[in-house]
């Protein structure tokens, strides 16, 4: 009897431990994954995010401008033909990491460029025409100016020879090169004006350590507040824009997000070059190297939607209508008041109306011109992206400048480019296919062997029970059967012996 209680006990305590596995299993492993995600200082996780074992890539493509004479001359549509790539292979590190009482990290970020001529369809020697950007933002910013000071530019740009386009190098046009307009100005500029640097480049300074101090949440306290920017140069908010929302600064930086992401999750990255968050819908479910599973997040449609087609767009219009037109963003304020407009590729989700206004551009391709971030949805880690987004310019006619004065009003492409990583590692994306797959199977291999070993045992003991006591019943029942014939024959014996004694006195 003992033996069975304890069976049934065991049995019982299966079951029970098979309850806690289905009910509570996935919230343990959920827990060991937020401790192991989490930015802890000699952590695994720290290491692969303050030094990415990755080698980003960005491919350049800059328009050349092959008739810039016959443009300015005749007013014909310019026709521009598209270099590149130019492939550069990058490095990113993360320094001067300091840990803060509240939970969160700061760090500046550092990035090397080291182009890569195999992987490029051209050489950073390669001559190519642009406009020229420094004269044409000067010449736009002052087209509401007093008519003399207008005049006065053109007798400046006459004497420095100054040409709305310029020959350069692509390595020039992207590392930077000295331009009379930015010598001049840091000559004349006061102090408090001047520009943060003394050459012109697309891509000038970013070849180093960045100046800018990032401060993000470390998802130690707050696990759903893993990888989000806390401050950005000791500021919680941008000052650009209309509204709260608009400046706010809490995404991340786009390698890392919160766990645990679903198909209704908006991912927020911030860009400083972009000057806001740019929000990011689930797309579909992709499949990377490795058999990894993940989601696909892309921008709406409307992201850089006209104030018309998405009224949301009018806190980034500061300075009211017009505001930019559908399809791009003006990021002016943020770029040192040059008016320089973003949009996708070859104006992907824009108004065609801006690619048709030059010759050169073919159509946009989804595949070609997307920007993308491929996620593993239960951890947040980037599996894959690719950030693509055109440079373009917004020239404006200003007749008063003999230099500009037969250019018109138009949106002028300068380059576009495709930044991201391919894949991770295989150490991580195994680490990630382990820590995604194994679980589950784990969880429901244990749930099986649980419930069905448990229950088994409690059957069987219940049913020796039963036989046990079954067989209790019978042998209660035949000994009350031996008693009773046993009284029976006592009494018959009893009988027997009077008739006996009857006979003899007779």
């Amino acid at each position: 009897m003992a033996r069975v209680g304890f069976v049934i006990a065991f049995a019982l305590s299966l079951l029970v431990l098979g309850a806690l596995v289905t009910f509570g299993f996935t919230a343990f492993i959920r827990t060991v994954i937020d401790h192991q995600v989490a930015l802890r200082v000699g952590g695994q996780s720290f290491g692969w995010w303050s030094r990415p074992p990755v080698e980003p890539i960005i491919r350049i493509f800059v328009y050349n401008v092959t008739n810039a004479d016959e443009f300015l001359n005749n007013g014909t549509k310019p026709i521009l033909d598209e270099l590149g790539p130019y492939v550069y292979v990058q490095t990113w590190e993360k320094v001067n990491i300091k840990e803060n009482p509240n939970g969160t990290i700061s760090y500046n970020q550092k990035r090397v460029y080291i182009f890569n001529e195999d992987l490029s369809g051209g050489l950073e020697d390669d001559v190519v025409i642009v406009p020229n950007i420094p004269m044409l933002s000067a010449t736009s910013q002052s087209k509401h100016a007093a008519r003399f000071l207008r005049l006065a530019m053109a007798s400046i740009m006459d004497i420095l020879k100054i040409k709305p386009f310029v020959e350069v190098s692509v390595g020039q046009l992207l590392w930077g090169y000295e331009d009379p307009l930015l010598k001049l100005a840091k000559d004349v500029v006061p102090k408090e004006q001047k520009l943060p640097y003394e050459e012109f480049g697309l891509m000038y300074g970013k070849n180093s350590t960045s100046r800018d101090t990032v401060t993000v949440f470390t998802g130690v306290d707050n696990i759903n507040q893993y990888g989000i920017i806390d401050k950005y140069n000791g500021r919680t908010h941008q000052t650009h824009w209309l509204s709260e929302q608009c400046n706010r600064l809490n995404g991340t930086d786009g390698s890392i997000f919160p766990p645990r992401i679903t198909k209704n999750s908006t991912l927020n990255v911030y860009e400083k070059d972009l000057c806001r968050l740019l929000p990011l819908t689930f797309e579909k479910e992709v499949t990377v190297r490795g058999g990894v599973k993940g989601y696909r997040f892309t921008p709406s449609p409307d992201v850089f939607a006209s104030v018309e087609k998405n009224p949301n767009n009018m806190c980034y219009c500061p300075a009211g209508p017009p505001c930019a037109p559908h399809g791009l963003f003006n990021v002016s304020l943020c770029q040192y008041d040059s008016p320089i407009l973003l949009s996708f590729p070859h104006f992907y989700m824009a108004d065609q109306s801006l690619r048709t206004a030059v010759e050169g551009i073919s159509p946009p391709e989804k595949d070609k011109h997307q920007l993308f971030i491929d996620v593993q949805p239960e951890m947040g880690t980037a599996l894959r992206a690719r950030a693509r987004i055109q440079i373009n310019l917004a020239v404006s006619q200003v007749v008063d400048i003999k230099q500009v004065a037969n250019f018109p009003d138009i949106v002028f492409p300068i380059l576009w480019f495709e930044e991201g990583i391919d894949t991770l590692p295989d150490e991580i994306l195994d680490l990630m296919k382990l820590a995604t797959t194994v679980p589950p199977r784990a969880k429901f291999i244990l749930t099986i062997a649980l419930f069905g070993l448990g229950g088994f045992l409690f059957v069987v003991a219940v049913i020796c029970l039963v036989r046990k006591s079954h067989r209790q019943s019978t042998l209660h029942l035949e000994g009350s059967n031996y008693l009773a014939t046993a009284s029976v024959d006592q009494a018959k014996k009893k009988a027997k012996m009077d008739n006996g004694m009857s006979s003899k006195s007779n």
